[in-house]
Protein backbone atom coordinates (compact mmCIF):
# COMPACT_ATOMS: atom_id res chain seq x y z
CA UNK A 1 0.00 0.00 0.00
CA UNK A 2 1.62 3.53 -0.80
CA UNK A 3 0.11 6.65 0.52
CA UNK A 4 1.05 10.30 0.27
CA UNK A 5 2.98 12.25 3.09
CA UNK A 6 1.72 15.88 3.52
CA UNK A 7 3.97 18.23 6.08
CA UNK A 8 3.46 21.87 6.15
CA UNK A 9 3.13 25.18 8.73
CA UNK A 10 0.14 25.32 10.42
CA UNK A 11 -1.98 28.58 11.53
CA UNK A 12 -2.10 27.80 15.38
CA UNK A 13 -5.46 27.76 16.08
CA UNK A 14 -5.35 26.63 19.62
CA UNK A 15 -9.17 27.04 19.92
CA UNK A 16 -9.83 24.63 16.88
CA UNK A 17 -7.27 22.41 17.80
CA UNK A 18 -8.79 21.41 21.14
CA UNK A 19 -12.55 21.57 19.70
CA UNK A 20 -13.16 24.56 22.16
CA UNK A 21 -14.97 25.52 19.08
CA UNK A 22 -16.99 23.05 16.46
CA UNK A 23 -16.73 24.08 12.71
CA UNK A 24 -18.92 22.48 10.05
CA UNK A 25 -16.34 20.01 8.75
CA UNK A 26 -15.78 18.42 11.66
CA UNK A 27 -18.04 15.43 12.47
CA UNK A 28 -19.62 15.44 15.66
CA UNK A 29 -19.73 11.90 16.85
CA UNK A 30 -15.96 11.18 16.15
CA UNK A 31 -14.59 13.85 18.26
CA UNK A 32 -13.90 11.09 20.94
CA UNK A 33 -11.66 9.16 18.81
CA UNK A 34 -9.17 12.24 18.44
CA UNK A 35 -6.24 11.80 20.93
CA UNK A 36 -4.92 14.90 22.64
CA UNK A 37 -1.35 14.65 23.90
CA UNK A 38 -0.94 17.80 25.58
CA UNK A 39 -2.81 21.29 25.74
CA UNK A 40 -0.95 23.27 28.82
CA UNK A 41 -1.13 27.08 28.92
CA UNK A 42 1.25 29.19 27.30
CA UNK A 43 1.82 31.30 29.28
CA UNK A 44 3.04 29.15 32.18
CA UNK A 45 4.77 27.21 29.20
CA UNK A 46 7.01 30.98 28.87
CA UNK A 47 7.53 31.43 32.72
CA UNK A 48 8.46 27.62 32.90
CA UNK A 49 10.92 28.38 29.66
CA UNK A 50 12.01 32.14 30.10
CA UNK A 51 11.49 32.88 33.94
CA UNK A 52 14.70 32.30 35.19
CA UNK A 53 16.74 34.18 32.63
CA UNK A 54 14.30 37.10 32.20
CA UNK A 55 15.52 37.78 35.88
CA UNK A 56 19.17 37.26 35.40
CA UNK A 57 18.64 39.51 32.04
CA UNK A 58 16.67 42.11 33.92
CA UNK A 59 18.95 42.20 36.99
CA UNK A 60 22.43 43.23 34.53
CA UNK A 61 20.33 46.17 32.96
CA UNK A 62 21.55 49.27 34.76
CA UNK A 63 18.87 51.44 32.80
CA UNK A 64 15.27 50.23 33.63
CA UNK A 65 13.66 51.34 30.37
CA UNK A 66 16.02 48.41 28.77
CA UNK A 67 14.31 45.61 31.24
CA UNK A 68 11.18 43.47 30.02
CA UNK A 69 8.53 43.29 32.36
CA UNK A 70 7.08 40.65 30.51
CA UNK A 71 8.37 38.13 28.24
CA UNK A 72 5.30 36.48 26.82
CA UNK A 73 3.99 40.09 26.14
CA UNK A 74 7.94 41.20 24.64
CA UNK A 75 7.29 38.69 22.04
CA UNK A 76 3.71 38.73 21.36
CA UNK A 77 4.07 42.50 20.38
CA UNK A 78 7.29 42.28 18.62
CA UNK A 79 7.91 41.43 14.95
CA UNK A 80 10.79 39.22 15.30
CA UNK A 81 9.41 36.33 16.73
CA UNK A 82 6.41 34.47 17.20
CA UNK A 83 4.83 33.39 19.91
CA UNK A 84 4.33 29.62 19.13
CA UNK A 85 5.12 27.58 15.95
CA UNK A 86 2.21 24.60 14.62
CA UNK A 87 3.42 22.27 12.24
CA UNK A 88 0.57 19.58 10.40
CA UNK A 89 0.99 15.99 9.10
CA UNK A 90 -1.16 14.09 7.46
CA UNK A 91 -0.96 10.53 5.75
CA UNK A 92 -3.08 10.12 2.52
CA UNK A 93 -6.21 12.28 0.99
CA UNK A 94 -9.79 11.71 1.56
CA UNK A 95 -9.72 9.55 -1.38
CA UNK A 96 -7.80 6.75 -0.39
CA UNK A 97 -7.52 7.19 3.98
CA UNK A 98 -10.79 8.80 4.87
CA UNK A 99 -11.81 8.74 8.15
CA UNK A 100 -14.25 5.94 8.97
CA UNK A 101 -11.95 2.99 6.83
CA UNK A 102 -9.69 0.81 7.93
CA UNK A 103 -7.05 2.82 5.80
CA UNK A 104 -8.00 6.18 8.77
CA UNK A 105 -7.69 3.26 11.23
CA UNK A 106 -4.21 2.49 10.49
CA UNK A 107 -2.94 6.34 9.58
CA UNK A 108 -4.11 7.39 13.32
CA UNK A 109 -1.76 4.09 14.25
CA UNK A 110 1.37 5.60 12.58
CA UNK A 111 0.65 9.36 13.59
CA UNK A 112 0.43 8.21 17.03
CA UNK A 113 3.53 6.58 16.94
CA UNK A 114 5.34 9.10 14.79
CA UNK A 115 4.17 11.78 17.74
CA UNK A 116 5.36 9.98 20.69
CA UNK A 117 8.86 10.23 19.73
CA UNK A 118 8.74 13.81 18.27
CA UNK A 119 9.69 15.02 21.69
CA UNK A 120 13.06 13.10 21.75
CA UNK A 121 13.68 14.45 17.91
CA UNK A 122 13.43 17.73 18.51
CA UNK A 123 14.93 18.95 22.22
CA UNK A 124 14.90 22.41 20.98
CA UNK A 125 11.40 22.84 20.29
CA UNK A 126 8.39 22.41 23.87
CA UNK A 127 5.40 20.85 22.64
CA UNK A 128 3.02 21.99 24.77
CA UNK A 129 -0.25 21.38 22.36
CA UNK A 130 -0.69 18.34 20.30
CA UNK A 131 -3.56 17.08 19.48
CA UNK A 132 -4.63 13.67 16.68
CA UNK A 133 -7.68 14.79 14.84
CA UNK A 134 -9.88 11.68 13.39
CA UNK A 135 -13.20 13.93 13.09
CA UNK A 136 -12.29 15.66 9.99
CA UNK A 137 -11.96 14.35 6.61
CA UNK A 138 -8.61 12.51 6.75
CA UNK A 139 -6.35 11.75 10.16
CA UNK A 140 -3.96 14.29 10.91
CA UNK A 141 -1.98 15.59 13.47
CA UNK A 142 -1.62 19.45 14.89
CA UNK A 143 1.66 19.88 16.80
CA UNK A 144 2.03 23.28 18.38
CA UNK A 145 5.60 24.16 19.97
CA UNK A 146 8.17 27.15 21.38
CA UNK A 147 11.17 26.66 19.90
CA UNK A 148 14.14 28.16 22.13
CA UNK A 149 18.00 28.18 22.50
CA UNK A 150 20.18 28.39 25.29
CA UNK A 151 23.02 30.27 25.98
CA UNK A 152 22.59 33.10 23.51
CA UNK A 153 24.92 35.87 24.01
CA UNK A 154 22.06 38.35 22.72
CA UNK A 155 19.26 39.36 24.44
CA UNK A 156 17.81 36.45 27.49
CA UNK A 157 20.59 33.68 27.42
CA UNK A 158 17.43 31.19 27.11
CA UNK A 159 15.13 33.14 24.65
CA UNK A 160 12.49 32.28 21.73
CA UNK A 161 14.27 31.52 18.21
CA UNK A 162 12.89 29.17 15.49
CA UNK A 163 15.99 29.26 13.60
CA UNK A 164 18.63 29.43 15.99
CA UNK A 165 16.94 26.18 17.69
CA UNK A 166 16.55 24.25 14.25
CA UNK A 167 20.18 25.29 13.72
CA UNK A 168 21.22 23.65 17.46
CA UNK A 169 19.55 20.69 16.19
CA UNK A 170 21.55 20.51 13.33
CA UNK A 171 19.49 22.27 10.20
CA UNK A 172 21.55 24.96 8.51
CA UNK A 173 19.65 26.67 5.78
CA UNK A 174 21.44 27.75 2.67
CA UNK A 175 19.05 29.06 -0.20
CA UNK A 176 15.59 30.56 -0.22
CA UNK A 177 14.00 27.14 -0.59
CA UNK A 178 15.91 25.29 1.43
CA UNK A 179 15.65 27.31 4.44
CA UNK A 180 15.88 25.61 7.94
CA UNK A 181 12.59 25.15 8.72
CA UNK A 182 11.73 23.51 4.88
CA UNK A 183 15.00 20.78 6.12
CA UNK A 184 13.37 20.11 9.28
CA UNK A 185 9.80 19.72 7.92
CA UNK A 186 11.67 17.30 5.06
CA UNK A 187 13.32 15.11 7.84
CA UNK A 188 10.49 14.77 9.65
CA UNK A 189 8.76 13.94 6.81
CA UNK A 190 11.22 10.91 6.35
CA UNK A 191 11.12 10.11 10.38
CA UNK A 192 7.11 9.43 9.29
CA UNK A 193 7.75 7.27 6.48
CA UNK A 194 9.82 5.08 8.34
CA UNK A 195 6.81 4.33 10.32
CA UNK A 196 4.90 3.62 7.81
CA UNK A 197 6.90 1.70 6.18
CA UNK A 198 7.15 -0.56 9.48
CA UNK A 199 3.20 -0.53 9.26
CA UNK A 200 3.67 -2.00 5.63
CA UNK A 201 3.25 1.48 4.25
CA UNK A 202 5.12 2.94 1.26
CA UNK A 203 5.89 6.61 1.24
CA UNK A 204 4.20 7.86 -2.56
CA UNK A 205 6.01 11.00 -3.19
CA UNK A 206 4.60 13.07 -5.54
CA UNK A 207 5.47 16.13 -7.93
CA UNK A 208 5.70 18.68 -6.42
CA UNK A 209 2.92 20.80 -8.14
CA UNK A 210 0.55 17.82 -6.74
CA UNK A 211 1.87 18.31 -3.32
CA UNK A 212 1.13 21.82 -3.62
CA UNK A 213 -2.27 21.38 -4.13
CA UNK A 214 -2.74 19.04 -1.23
CA UNK A 215 -1.41 21.75 1.08
CA UNK A 216 -3.71 24.32 -0.73
CA UNK A 217 -6.59 22.05 -0.04
CA UNK A 218 -5.95 22.04 3.69
CA UNK A 219 -5.36 25.31 4.32
CA UNK A 220 -8.62 25.99 2.29
CA UNK A 221 -10.08 24.10 5.09
CA UNK A 222 -8.22 25.79 7.49
CA UNK A 223 -9.63 29.19 6.51
CA UNK A 224 -13.32 27.98 6.57
CA UNK A 225 -12.52 27.11 10.05
CA UNK A 226 -11.46 30.39 10.87
CA UNK A 227 -14.20 32.45 9.17
CA UNK A 228 -16.79 29.78 11.08
CA UNK A 229 -15.05 30.34 14.12
CA UNK A 230 -15.39 34.22 13.78
CA UNK A 231 -19.23 34.32 12.83
CA UNK A 232 -19.87 32.21 15.64
CA UNK A 233 -18.10 34.90 18.18
CA UNK A 234 -20.42 37.42 16.32
CA UNK A 235 -23.64 35.65 16.68
CA UNK A 236 -22.09 34.91 20.82
CA UNK A 237 -22.25 38.82 21.25
CA UNK A 238 -25.65 39.24 19.53
CA UNK A 239 -26.85 36.93 21.16
CA UNK A 240 -25.99 37.97 25.04
CA UNK A 241 -25.78 41.40 24.91
CA UNK A 242 -23.52 42.26 27.41
CA UNK A 243 -23.35 45.65 29.33
CA UNK A 244 -20.29 47.53 28.75
CA UNK A 245 -19.53 49.07 31.71
CA UNK A 246 -19.71 45.78 33.66
CA UNK A 247 -17.18 44.14 31.85
CA UNK A 248 -14.72 47.44 32.68
CA UNK A 249 -15.64 46.90 35.42
CA UNK A 250 -14.86 43.73 35.97
CA UNK A 251 -11.74 44.43 33.98
CA UNK A 252 -10.93 47.03 36.66
CA UNK A 253 -10.82 45.02 39.90
CA UNK A 254 -9.08 42.48 38.42
CA UNK A 255 -11.74 39.67 38.77
CA UNK A 256 -11.51 36.19 36.63
CA UNK A 257 -13.90 36.84 33.88
CA UNK A 258 -15.37 33.39 34.05
CA UNK A 259 -16.72 34.10 37.68
CA UNK A 260 -18.73 37.35 36.56
CA UNK A 261 -19.72 36.31 32.61
CA UNK A 262 -19.74 33.20 30.58
CA UNK A 263 -17.98 34.66 27.65
CA UNK A 264 -15.41 33.06 25.75
CA UNK A 265 -11.86 34.93 25.64
CA UNK A 266 -12.26 35.59 21.83
CA UNK A 267 -15.69 37.82 22.66
CA UNK A 268 -14.31 39.56 25.57
CA UNK A 269 -11.44 40.92 24.02
CA UNK A 270 -14.25 42.82 21.41
CA UNK A 271 -16.13 43.81 23.80
CA UNK A 272 -13.29 45.44 25.75
CA UNK A 273 -12.57 47.53 22.60
CA UNK A 274 -16.18 49.21 22.85
CA UNK A 275 -15.48 48.91 26.91
CA UNK A 276 -12.27 51.47 26.18
CA UNK A 277 -14.51 53.80 24.20
CA UNK A 278 -16.85 54.13 27.11
CA UNK A 279 -14.09 54.66 29.70
CA UNK A 280 -12.74 57.69 27.89
CA UNK A 281 -16.79 58.97 27.86
CA UNK A 282 -16.59 58.35 31.60
CA UNK A 283 -13.33 59.81 32.03
CA UNK A 284 -14.35 62.97 30.49
CA UNK A 285 -17.51 63.23 32.45
CA UNK A 286 -15.46 62.99 35.63
CA UNK A 287 -13.28 65.67 34.81
CA UNK A 288 -16.53 67.97 33.90
CA UNK A 289 -17.89 67.16 37.42
CA UNK A 290 -14.31 67.75 39.19
CA UNK A 291 -14.74 71.43 37.35
CA UNK A 292 -18.23 71.77 38.78
CA UNK A 293 -17.17 71.20 42.14
CA UNK A 294 -14.37 73.85 42.27
CA UNK A 295 -16.40 76.06 40.53
CA UNK A 296 -19.05 75.78 43.40
CA UNK A 297 -16.46 76.12 45.89
CA UNK A 298 -15.79 79.63 44.51
CA UNK A 299 -19.25 80.92 44.22
CA UNK A 300 -19.50 79.91 48.13
CA UNK A 301 -16.05 81.85 48.59
CA UNK A 302 -17.85 84.64 46.88
CA UNK A 303 -20.87 84.60 48.89
CA UNK A 304 -19.36 84.52 51.81
CA UNK A 305 -17.90 87.51 51.08
CA UNK A 306 -20.50 89.39 49.51
CA UNK A 307 -22.64 88.14 53.28
CA UNK A 308 -19.64 89.93 55.14
CA UNK A 309 -20.23 93.37 52.87
CA UNK A 310 -24.09 92.91 53.38
CA UNK A 311 -23.91 92.62 57.12
CA UNK A 312 -21.20 95.87 57.48
CA UNK A 313 -23.46 97.32 55.24
CA UNK A 314 -26.52 96.29 57.68
CA UNK A 315 -24.08 97.69 60.52
CA UNK A 316 -23.31 100.98 59.13
CA UNK A 317 -27.10 101.62 58.49
CA UNK A 318 -27.82 101.07 62.11
CA UNK A 319 -25.85 103.95 63.20
CA UNK A 320 -26.85 106.42 61.14
CA UNK A 321 -28.01 108.97 62.91
CA UNK A 322 -24.64 109.28 64.14
CA UNK A 323 -23.30 109.85 60.32
CA UNK A 324 -24.24 112.64 58.35
CA UNK A 325 -26.09 112.21 55.15
CA UNK A 326 -23.05 113.18 52.79
CA UNK A 327 -21.07 111.04 54.78
CA UNK A 328 -23.35 108.04 54.96
CA UNK A 329 -23.91 108.30 51.01
CA UNK A 330 -20.07 108.22 50.37
CA UNK A 331 -20.46 104.68 52.42
CA UNK A 332 -23.42 103.66 50.45
CA UNK A 333 -21.37 104.41 47.23
CA UNK A 334 -17.91 102.57 48.80
CA UNK A 335 -19.88 99.25 49.45
CA UNK A 336 -21.92 99.12 45.89
CA UNK A 337 -18.59 99.67 44.11
CA UNK A 338 -17.10 96.84 46.17
CA UNK A 339 -20.32 94.69 45.32
CA UNK A 340 -19.63 95.52 42.00
CA UNK A 341 -16.14 94.22 41.63
CA UNK A 342 -17.28 91.14 43.47
CA UNK A 343 -20.11 90.52 40.55
CA UNK A 344 -17.36 91.75 37.61
CA UNK A 345 -15.10 88.70 39.13
CA UNK A 346 -17.99 86.19 39.33
CA UNK A 347 -19.09 86.95 35.30
CA UNK A 348 -15.02 86.88 34.34
CA UNK A 349 -15.06 83.22 35.64
CA UNK A 350 -18.24 82.60 34.00
CA UNK A 351 -19.78 81.84 37.17
CA UNK A 352 -22.68 84.46 37.79
CA UNK A 353 -25.42 81.94 36.35
CA UNK A 354 -24.19 79.79 39.05
CA UNK A 355 -24.57 82.16 41.38
CA UNK A 356 -28.08 83.14 40.41
CA UNK A 357 -29.12 79.54 40.33
CA UNK A 358 -27.95 79.10 43.66
CA UNK A 359 -29.72 82.37 44.54
CA UNK A 360 -32.71 80.74 43.10
CA UNK A 361 -32.42 77.58 45.40
CA UNK A 362 -32.28 79.83 48.74
CA UNK A 363 -35.38 81.99 47.82
CA UNK A 364 -37.71 78.79 46.78
CA UNK A 365 -36.13 77.51 50.71
CA UNK A 366 -37.38 80.13 51.96
CA UNK A 367 -40.63 80.23 50.13
CA UNK A 368 -41.22 76.64 52.00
Amino acid sequence: MRRTISGMVGRGSLTHNNRNFIAENIDRTRTGDNITYCHEDLKQVYQELFGAALERYNDKQKRSDRKITDYYEHIRTGKQEKLFYEVIFQIGNVKDTAVGTDEAKQAKTVLDEFMKGFGERNPQLRVFSAHLHMDEATPHLHIDFVPFITESKRGLDTRVSMKKALAAQGFEGGTRGATELNEWINAEKKVLAQVMERHGIEWEQLGSHKEHLSVLDFKKQERQAEVKELEQSISRLKKKQLDIAAVEQIEAKNVPLSSKVMIDREDYQNLMTAAQKYVVQEKKTGRLERLLKAAEKTIADLKTKLSEVMRERDELRSVRGFLSMGALEKENRDLRQRVKQYQSIMEQHGLSHLFGKRKDQRQSKEVR
